[in-house]
Parts: structure tokens; sequence; C-alpha cells
């Protein structure tokens, strides 16, 4: 089912979150998952957004994401989308939606709800690998995420992680949002960003 754009403003943040129909699973091997970022990566060439932040789950996604020309969240997540689905139905012979009805956005309105926002989107997996001793590796280990950008020293061009962490010490602001991320791990969700969250 085809959905007419919506009105994204260029140069705001978005949260953006879907799910499976009726919360199945989309992804149901390492190779899924690979797809999928190989697509986000084929699509953030072609299209005008900021990707600041991701996180991918077995049965949903989110993003953290700026638009930068007319369009461009609604035609890139269309496109990302569309073609994980064809994918997915193809190699597990299935039909139908594959997700939950169109996408959810919620416009995030300050420099503090983009931080938290992309504090929430990199603690996800925490429910993965609850009550592990290692949890804190855990999570930042997990290859899903866009979490492993922020903390390694290399540059990944789909992924701008400068917006986030000129936020922190500009003597080492790696380290500092590592500590931000990690610090009160078991309590993920914070009043402040309620509105900006969804019923996962």
């Amino acid at each position: 089912m085809a959905y007419p754009p919506r009105l994204f403003e260029n140069g705001s943040f978005y949260h953006i979150y879907n799910r499976g129909n009726r919360k199945q699973q989309i992804f149901l091997s390492s190779r899924d998952y690979e797809r999928f970022l190989g697509k986000i990566i084929e699509y953030k060439k072609k299209i005008n957004v900021n990707i600041i932040a991701f996180c991918l789950m077995p049965n949903h996604f989110h993003f953290l994401i700026q638009q930068l020309s007319i369009n461009a969240i609604s035609k890139f997540f269309s496109d990302l989308c569309n073609s994980y689905s064809k994918y997915f139905n193809t190699k597990y012979e299935t039909v139908g939606s594959l997700y939950q009805g169109r996408f959810k956005a919620k416009l995030i309105d300050s420099d503090e709800y983009l931080i938290h926002v992309s504090r929430y989107i990199h603690l996800n997996p925490i429910d993965l690998f609850f009550p592990s001793k290692n949890i804190v590796n855990d999570l930042l280990n997990y290859e899903w995420s866009s979490l492993k950008s922020y903390l390694s020293s290399s540059k990944n061009e789909t992924i701008d992680t400068d917006i986030i962490l000129n936020y922190f010490s500009k003597k080492n602001p790696v380290d500092e949002y590592r500590k931000f991320i990690v610090s009160n791990i078991n309590v993920p969700a914070y009043p402040i960003i309620e509105h900006l969250v969804f019923d996962e």
C-alpha cells in the first residue's frame, strides 16, 4: 500500500520507528540484518538525509534522522522498507505487509531531547542481554546499531556522529558519550523524552 508523503521540516531531527506486523520478527538471521544495513548505506548515498543514530531489533527498528531536502525522509524510508519487504517475502515465501502500517515519526524540538533520544535508541538492545553479567560489553558490542560508530576512532560515512558528540567534552567526546550511555544503564527510560518514544 502506497502512502502519500508526510511533511517533514528541512533541517529538523526526527525519531522514526516501525515494527513488524502484529509484532512479528522482521530480522530472522544475521543475513537479514546485513541486507537491511546494506540498503541503509545504498539509499543514504542517493537521498538527502542525515542519519544520526539507528538500532535494529528482532521485530522493530529506530532511527534518529535529519531531513536535508523536501520529502527526503519519506523517500528514504519508502525505498528502504519496500526493498527490504520484497527481499523478506521472497526469501521466506510470505505475502502481505511486513510492517505494522507506515513508519511513526516524532519531531525532536530541543538539543536536550536530541541527545537523550540518541541514548534511548542505543540502549534498545538492553532487554536482549538482561540480566547478563556482561551487559555493558554486550550493549557496546551490539552489531546492529550505530553505537559502535560513536565509539570507534574511524569515521563512518553513513552515520553523522558529530551532531551528538559536539555536545560533549571537546577533549574526549567519545569517552564522555560512552559514559552518558552506560550511566544508570538499568534505567533506560527517561520522563524527559516520554513524549518522543513509542509503545513497543
